[in-house]
């Protein structure tokens, strides 16, 4: 076990210095030391995640006939989150250190010694956990094993947005703890603008904060954290239908991304709130466990029937062709853009040896990948060279994301190119100018990433080359 974890740590540490060293991500705030719980996109890190994000955009959106798209405000009326839950249950079980006063989660604490707390239980049922296993639990920063009682954590988090008076914290507005209750608040916006009916969605990507108590494995669980949410639309007896299509197609959707089966497990809920019929997560195997990427929910009519109650405001949806009215129930899909660019990360990373020298590669899928194709003039010295190569790179950039380099010699560029995990690498030579064979003008060297191969193609293929990888 000790081996295995030392690997696990060992693929971890590997991950994190490749996304610093090569732009992926970068530590939030570093110049001043940090911010925990919060990470910056680096040039090829925006990349990656904007491709995410538009290939789920495009599965749940483009691909769906009955689901639109969102983009609410961050910021919501304060009672927003009163309707919802999340000021008077918004928490997490928090513990201190009487040492050292870290503060951590219990259920994590006690995840360590191989106990089980659920976030939903109640803070005297995890307190009575917690006690079984007091011995055995210490701080992870001083190693001490005097702790609190466990109390409750709220995690939204508060600001004076709006607010004037000297003393905000009493009337606080809040920065959103999760994207759906935008999509909640704009169900009749979108009803009576649009010719959607029930069944339908409404999908959203977008900003979530949270007071995390212990923000941790690197970009795994963030304060400020990215979302990709739908909310399905359907009536009562047909909620368990819906949620088991759904259930379907998210599972396959990661195996059309390229991610192998045996990475991906479910997991049932056995703690569900008051309101929920059915909660499965999907879990991957990150390089610490199986642990939630994606949440798929069944949440009956709770959501809207709130936000009538506490707005005022009729939610009630009338069939056309029965005329029957009802709230409809919600069947929701969740994940985190980040636990996802992380999962990306650990699924195509690889080390191999190719023509007898070692490499790290990264292996995405072409939609995914950060640049599409590089483009290299044999020498940066030869003007002709670099002038070819700056014509194809005119010719590519039009069609898809290419990087141009003349930096360094070929193979030192094709190991950069693996390690940002570029597909295709175009060399243009001597042999492209035709001035020793004619019967090579206007064609380049093209690369692949994955086996290494070289082909000669023609420029006027190159782009529809690119396109049947996409």
């Amino acid at each position: 076990m000790a081996n295995q974890k030392g690997e696990v740590n060992e693929k971890m540490e590997a991950i994190i210095s490749l996304c610093k060293r090569r732009g992926f991500i970068y530590q939030g705030s570093e110049i001043y030391g940090g911010f925990p719980g919060t990470y910056d996109y680096g040039p090829y890190g925006v990349e990656l995640a904007n491709n995410i994000k538009a290939a789920w955009w495009r599965a749940m959106v483009q691909m769906e006939e009955n689901i639109v798209g969102l983009d609410s405000a961050i910021f919501t009326h304060p009672k927003v989150w009163e309707a919802s839950g999340h000021v008077s249950g918004f928490s997490d079980p928090l513990v201190e250190c009487k040492a050292c006063h870290t503060r951590s989660r219990a259920d994590h604490l006690l995840e360590a010694v191989g106990a089980f707390a659920d976030e939903k239980m109640s803070v005297e049922e995890i307190n009575k956990i917690f006690d079984t296993h007091r011995k055995d639990i210490t701080c992870p920063k001083c190693g001490k094993k005097d702790f609190t009682e466990v109390r409750t954590f709220n995690l939204l988090v508060q600001s004076n947005l709006g607010n004037f008076s000297g003393d905000w914290t009493k009337e606080p507005t809040y920065l959103r703890g999760e994207t759906c209750q935008g999509i909640y608040l704009n169900f009749k916006n979108v009803l009576d603008t649009t010719r959607v009916k029930v069944p339908f969605g409404i999908a959203q990507i977008g900003k979530a904060f949270r007071n995390e108590i212990a923000p941790r494995q690197f970009i795994f669980r963030l304060r400020e954290l990215t979302q990709m949410e739908m909310q399905m639309f359907v009536t009562p007896e047909d909620e368990m239908r819906f949620y088991e299509i759904w259930r379907a197609k998210r599972w396959q959707y990661y195996l059309d991304l390229g991610f192998k089966e045996e990475n991906l497990k479910w997991h049932q809920h056995e703690n569900l709130v008051f309101y929920a019929k059915a909660a499965w997560d999907i879990e991957y195997n990150y390089p610490f466990g199986f642990k939630e990427m994606e949440g798929v929910h069944a949440r009956g009519d709770y959501d809207l029937t709130q936000h009538s109650k506490y707005s005022g405001v009729e939610l009630s949806y009338l069939d056309p062709q029965s005329n029957e009215k009802y709230i409809p129930h919600i069947v929701e899909t969740s994940v985190g853009l980040d636990r996802t660019f992380l999962a990306v990360m650990t699924e195509f990373y690889a080390e191999d040896d190719l023509g007898g020298e070692k490499r790290i590669v990264m292996k995405f899928p072409t939609k995914l990948a950060p640049i599409k194709v590089a483009v290299f003039p044999l020498l940066k010295n030869k003007p002709e060279l670099v002038a070819k190569a700056r014509e194809v790179y005119g010719m590519l950039k039009k069609e898809m994301r290419v990087e141009f380099d003349d930096n360094g010699n070929i193979g030192k560029r094709y190991r950069r190119q693996d390690e940002i995990g570029t597909p295709f690498c175009v060399t243009i030579d001597f042999d492209t100018l035709g001035e020793e064979k004619p019967e090579l003008k206007d064609t380049v060297t093209l690369r692949n990433r994955d086996t290494g191969a070289q082909e000669r193609i023609a420029i006027s293929e190159l782009v529809k080359r690119m396109a049947s990888h996409n």
